[in-house]
């Protein structure tokens, strides 16, 4: 499932793509969707922005209304010019919207939703600005004290609770745990404030650091190089515990050890040395 970074970047390229645009088409395979657009046309409206909650992404439009999609395993958002030939079958188009300059088409977009601003306040599932670890009104405080207050969870599980801190992932939890010196699987209540802070420092460093880039306002759907967390340039040292199980750790060469963790079975990698 993509990370809060790879959120972000597609949300920045659909962005620069359509922001400010006019709407001169809105197709979509999900009849709720289309009746949306029968009763209140998108077409005619401007896409006012774009942007990344955690793990959905938020389509703002001119008369109000909210389009939030969330990508799960396989959805994904491609831009084109208009008659380019797509990269992926037309039959897997779920939602394709037009502008003169640019189409946008969600393929295998499994969840799509229009919201009005009061709905989506209310909507659970979607975390708030400032639950975003990349919203740039992150509020440190909040997701503090909303760790802390897990204090019966195992860390590497509440990493993973978006409603706690948006945008971690199954990569960053181990990545964040192992460069916090912790043991995924102690209970956030054995942690001290100043841990859980270092935590969502590290977490938010580490996320900001792989949405970097210097194309300016050039529209970037693909950088090239993969998620990294160390900061070796060697694409096969990008990382520091994920998907390394039996390697030797990079700090003191003890194995790597992996267990599955939480009800969804995730998969966690640490160092037995280094995170005691």
């Amino acid at each position: 499932m993509p990370e809060g970074d790879t959120i972000f970047r597609a949300a920045r390229a659909l962005n620069r793509a359509l922001a400010g645009r006019t709407i001169t088409g809105f197709h979509s395979a999900y009849p709720l969707l289309t009746r949306f657009n029968d009763d209140h046309p998108l077409t005619g409206q401007t896409v006012q922005s774009v942007e990344s909650r955690g793990k959905w992404v938020l389509m703002h439009f001119s008369g109000g209304a909210k389009l939030v999609t969330h990508m799960l395993m396989n959805g994904s958002w491609h831009i084109y010019k208009p008659g380019e030939k797509w990269r992926a079958p037309g039959s897997a188009a779920r939602i394709v919207i037009e502008t003169a300059d640019y189409v946008a088409v969600g393929f295998n977009v499994p969840l799509a939703e229009m919201h009005t601003a009061d709905s989506l306040r209310r909507e659970r599932r979607i975390p708030a600005a400032k639950g975003d670890l990349l919203n740039a009104d992150f509020d440190t405080e909040t997701a503090v004290a909303r760790i802390l207050a897990e204090a019966d969870g195992e860390l590497g599980d509440v990493l993973l609770r978006q409603r706690v801190m948006a945008g971690v992932g199954n990569v960053f939890k181990s990545e964040v745990c192992f460069m916090t010196g912790l043991y995924p699987f102690r209970k956030v209540g054995t942690l001290t404030e100043a841990q859980v802070r270092e935590i969502v420092d590290v977490a938010r460093k580490q996320l900001a650091a792989n949405v970097m880039e210097d194309s300016g306002d050039r529209i970037v759907t693909w950088r090239g190089v993969g998620r990294r967390t160390t900061r070796s340039s060697a694409p096969s040292e990008s990382l520091w515990v994920y998907g390394r199980a039996g390697e030797p750790c990079r700090k003191c060469a003890t194995p790597i050890e992996q267990r599955m963790q939480g009800k969804d079975a995730r998969v966690t990698f640490w160092c037995p040395n280094c995170q005691r």
